[in-house]
């Protein structure tokens, strides 16, 4: 088989304060993040969300002890999964390439030429595909295999998704058990599973299973469980004004209090290691709505982190894929998925494109007027006192 490795993708985060608006300033630029109908507006634009959310963001990341965890935990991840494919006999590198912040997506490919790994598995740390998510990594590696072609010496296979993996299931049922038991009446408590939430134009115009993925997962996990506890889906962290997967977490969470539901336990479901979503949104903000709303025992699962179980199903999965025909990043991405892919490959037009791309265009002219504002210290903004 060659020399053996493994690539975990996941999101990055900002390590210290300092770092936020770098980081900020990648996520933004990228176009699975913000479609824009007009690609070198992208930057532009993303310097100014980076800029005018940078101190928002900042006291977040103050509140959960000034930087995220992502980068340990990931590492302590890797580590620990190399430790378990060793025990089950199967000798692997393990690499991490993030997507936003340090280390690079591009740092670990380079590593992995240097090491001569001959066959990959590439892993998205993302149970669930999402064109923002693991299609905007595979999106990365595409073009980077495109450029090298000393990377076509490398057999690589892909994991898609693996939601509906028993190693990802058991885990998360584990934590969630154990979590309901320390509550005086478990079966009465509300399971409240919080997804990171994407625009319905991902899932209605671009065809983005993850809406669909999401729901199948709460089923097994809820199957996988077996317990008679009643249960939400939720989506949180959205931004921008485009109407999002619904219900959101909040609007839920004041819904279920409005019903008299007095114990929660809210399960991060997309999210396998503790960062910002987990320990300032939902630990801290989501709390405070819960308890504005009357609801005053709020608790949380714990991401799952460095979980045996979990480990145990990710060593599973690559050591499946090491014996299974390859398959390639092109086939994960289209045509299989039907996932379109920004820029995409040819207009359609029709009532709800067309409305999407000249929604983008008058949006354009805004952001121009925005700049031109900011530059000049002259326009309506300023007449009315809001810059």
């Amino acid at each position: 088989m060659g020399r053996v490795g493994v690539l975990l993708l996941n999101l990055g985060g900002p390590e210290q304060l300092e770092d936020v608006r770098p980081f900020l300033y990648n996520l933004f630029s990228d176009p699975e993040i913000i479609r824009l109908p007009i690609p070198w507006l992208q930057k532009p634009l993303a310097w100014l969300i980076a800029s005018s959310r940078a101190a928002k963001s900042q006291e977040n990341y103050r509140q959960i002890g000034g930087g995220s965890p992502l980068r340990r935990i990931t590492e302590e991840q890797a580590q620990a999964l190399q430790e378990e494919l060793r025990q089950k006999g199967q000798e692997a590198q393990v690499y991490i390439g993030m997507r936003y912040w340090y280390p690079f997506t591009e740092e670990a490919i380079a590593r992995i030429k240097r090491d001569g790994i001959e066959r990959l598995v590439i892993l998205p740390l993302y149970p669930q595909f999402s064109i923002s998510t693991s299609g905007s990594s595979f999106r990365l590696l595409e073009e980077i295999w495109k450029h090298d072609p000393a990377l076509t010496q490398i057999d690589y296979t892909v994991i898609a998704s693996w939601y509906d993996r028993p190693g990802y299931l058991q885990a998360m049922a584990d934590l969630i058990a154990q979590q309901l038991d320390q509550f005086p009446n478990p079966d009465e408590v509300h399971l409240f599973f919080s997804a990171h939430g994407v625009p319905v134009s991902y899932v209605e115009e671009a065809g983005d299973p993850y809406q669909k993925e999401i729901e199948e997962c709460t089923r097994l996990i809820l199957k996988t469980l077996n317990r008679p506890n009643a249960h939400t889906l939720a989506y949180q962290s959205r931004v921008g004004p485009v109407e999002w997967l619904r219900p959101y977490t909040e609007d839920a969470i004041a819904d279920l209090a409005a019903q008299g539901v007095q114990n929660l336990l809210v399960v991060p479901i997309s999210f396998v290691s503790e960062h910002i979503e987990t320990l300032q949104e939902i630990d801290i903000e989501y709390r405070e709505v819960a308890e504005e709303a009357g609801i005053h025992n709020f608790q949380r699962v714990p991401a799952l982190n460095t979980h045996p179980v979990f480990i145990a199903g990710l060593a599973e999965m690559v050591i499946d894929a090491l014996k299974s025909p390859s398959l390639k990043l092109e086939q994960v991405m289209r045509p299989e998925k039907k996932v379109k892919i920004y820029p995409p490959e040819r207009w359609e037009w029709g009532m709800t494109t067309a409305a999407e791309v000249w929604n983008g265009r008058l949006a354009m002219l805004g952001f121009l007027a925005l700049l031109l504002e900011l530059i000049s210290g002259q326009g309506p903004l300023h007449f009315v006192g809001l810059l």
